[in-house]
This record gives structure tokens, C-alpha cells and sequence, in this order.
């Protein structure tokens, strides 16, 4: 569930969530949950990092616990430091927190299970649950109403000059359409290197 989105335009990135949480067919909306805030907000070895994150509302405090505890193993600058990143925490999922790595498909490697979206100085980049790592030149989205939202911002991308104003459409189309996302959104930005 949910629609996160992360742009880069003009030299700025953005990165946005909706704010719905649900737990099978109950629902907990922004209004009745303190931390409805899909996006963490953390520095790492040499970075400020922002990282949203789908799936199970689990994900996000362990995540949270992890980057206490390990600060040190986590580096996001570039897609081969992201990935070397997820393997070194990946025993420590497995080992500390408990993940259990088997998914219903047969994959080669043993399964994460986070699929996320990172922004920092250094650009915008998404993670997927084999530890597979992709830095976007433009926009990208994940989440159940990642496909709205990927609509949305190829339309307006061109028009609009505003990272923010793209990732807000992006969301909105994605709380609009998916059952599984609803405003409010937050989002965050920050300048990147060129």
C-alpha cells in the first residue's frame, strides 16, 4: 500500500508520501495516528537522507531501529554505495529483526522485503527487495499508487519548473485512485549536486 514519490527537476530534488496506514481492512488515517509520516529523515556516513518506504508498517521502525543502531554501515551517496549498504544490513535484518526473507517466489537471492525510495544531495534513487538499486534523472514512484502517480508526473513534468508541485500531483493522483493511500501528503526537499 501507500504512493511515494521522488523528483528531481532544476537541480532540486523532492521526495513526497501519502499518509495512510492500514492494517487488513482497517484503516488509520493521518487525523487519528501521531507518526503518519511515511518518510524518515536521517544523516548517514555522508549524507542527510530521505527514505520512504512501502509494505508493512513494520518496515519503518525497524528501518528507524537500524539506523540508531548501525549508523555507521549506512551510506547512500551513489547506487553502488546504496547497494553495498543493503547487503551489509541485510544479515542484520535477518539476525536482529527478525526478517523473514522468503517470499512465495522462487527468486535467486534471498528477499529483503523493503522497496523504497531515497533522496539526497546526491540524487533520487529507488531500492527494491532483491537489493536492486536504480538512480532516476527525473521522477520515479513505488507503493500500490505508484502507477497513478508515474501518470500524473509524466504529464505535468514538462509544464511545471517545481519538484514539489510534480511530486504533489504524483501523490494526489496516487490517494485519488488507490484505495490503499490518502492525503494528507508530506514531502521533503533539498538542493542537489549538479
Amino acid at each position: 500500500m501507500s504512493t511515494i514519490v521522488a523528483v528531481l527537476k532544476n537541480n532540486v530534488a523532492c521526495i513526497a508520501a501519502d499518509s495512510l496506514t492500514s492494517f487488513g481492512d482497517t484503516k488509520q488515517a493521518a487525523e487519528y495516528v501521531t507518526d503518519s509520516d511515511k518518510i524518515l529523515r536521517f544523516t548517514g556516513v555522508a549524507s542527510e537522507n530521505y527514505m520512504g518506504i512501502v509494505g508493512s508498517a513494520a518496515h519503518q521502525l525497524v528501518m528507524q531501529s537500524l539506523i540508531i543502531n548501525h549508523s555507521d554501515k549506512i551510506d547512500f551517496s551513489n547506487r553502488l554505495t546504496i547497494f553495498n549498504t543493503l547487503k551489509t544490513i541485510h544479515p542484520i535484518l535477518k539476525e536482529e529483526y527478525f526478517l523473514n526473507s522468503k517470499e512465495e517466489d522462487e527468486d535467486s537471492y534471498e528477499s529483503s522485503r523493503v522497496d523504497a525510495l531515497i533522496m539526497n544531495a546526491n540524487g533520487i534513487f529507488g531500492l527494491y527487495s532483491l537489493r536492486e538499486v536504480d538512480q532516476y534523472s527525473r521522477f520515479w514512484a513505488v507503493g500500490s499508487g505508484s502507477e497513478f502517480a508515474l501518470g500524473a508526473m509524466y504529464a505535468v513534468y514538462d509544464q511545471l519548473d517545481d519538484a514539489e508541485q510534480i511530486a504533489k500531483a504524483g501523490v494526489t493522483a496516487g490517494a485519488t485512485f488507490d484505495n490503499g493511500s490518502a492525503l494528507p501528503m508530506t514531502s521533503y526537499s533539498m538542493a542537489v549536486k549538479e
